[in-house]
């Protein structure tokens, strides 16, 4: 979860291409905040912590929907998209076909959980359900929690790449030098997720995976999420940076889940 909070904080101020495509830029700005991709991170969290790791995919969604309603009303102006804001006013929201990387954004938590790739599949693709149960959004969530499950349990680059575009169908055969020069702001799972996972199959480490996806430009919070996921379980993250997220998070309800998620990811081995 850090992983996803940070690369939320740190690429907010370069969202809708404002920055200059660079990986030469200072990591926290005054411009620097946490956005929805953080406050669902936490929904998502929150729920899945409360319902148990054999808890049914129905009971899941009904946590997650739950979730989701609560931090939305409690954090409505933290930059939702039209069609998701209108979904959390509703008194029972249903999906709506969307194949918005917001499925992907806030799976985190699924990645750390489950004790095998195929219930953390499931689960991931519960939590997309509620809201983008298209098929490219339910893609999304399952290949972001995917990566991040192999990679915390020792997958190499290679063979995270491997099962990603055998699974998925995701060309991960660009390098982020192609992408960067006609790459621009796309909300889309499938314009989103593979270049993420390129952002970190191309870092040395944590920040430079980050660095990575902040100068593709575009939806940069989003991608900085997704890849900070993914990198957070395969290199760890460096304590100063762990540090600087919880300085930069909400006392109270936000540091009680974090809390309750680092206790019980604990046990989930990892690197």
């Amino acid at each position: 979860m850090y992983g996803a909070i940070l690369g939320d904080i740190i690429g907010s101020p370069f969202e809708f291409d404002r920055g200059d495509k660079t990986k030469d830029f200072e990591l926290f700005t005054k411009g620097c905040r946490f956005t929805d991709d953080t406050v669902m991170t936490f929904a998502v969290a929150e729920a899945l912590l409360a319902v148990g790791t054999n808890a049914s995919l129905e009971t899941i969604e009904a946590a997650v929907t739950t979730s989701m309603l609560n931090w939305g009303n409690r954090y409505p102006y933290a930059g939702y998209g039209g069609r998701f804001s209108y979904w959390l006013t509703e008194r029972e929201p249903k999906p709506y076909g969307s194949f918005g990387n917001g499925s992907a954004m806030r799976v985190s938590a699924a990645g750390w959980l489950y004790d095998s790739l195929e219930r953390t599949r499931e689960v991931a693709r519960a939590t997309a359900n509620v809201s983008h149960n298209h098929p490219e959004g339910l893609k999304g969530a399952e290949a972001t929690a995917s990566a991040i499950y192999l990679a915390r349990n020792g997958a190499t680059k290679d063979e995270i790449k491997e099962y990603i575009e055998t699974e998925f169908h995701y060309d991960l055969n660009r390098t982020l030098d192609e992408i960067r020069p006609y790459y621009h702001m796309d909300e889309t799972c499938q314009k989103t997720v593979p270049e993420a996972i390129i952002a970190f199959l191309e870092a040395e480490d944590f920040e430079d995976a980050i660095r990575n996806a902040v100068s593709l430009g575009g939806d940069t919070d989003t991608l900085g999420a997704i890849t900070g996921s993914i990198a957070e379980a395969f290199f760890g993250i460096p304590d100063t940076l762990i540090a600087e997220c919880r300085t930069r998070i909400d006392k109270g309800s936000m540091e009680d889940v974090l809390e309750e998620f680092d206790a019980t990811r604990l046990t989930k081995g990892g690197r």
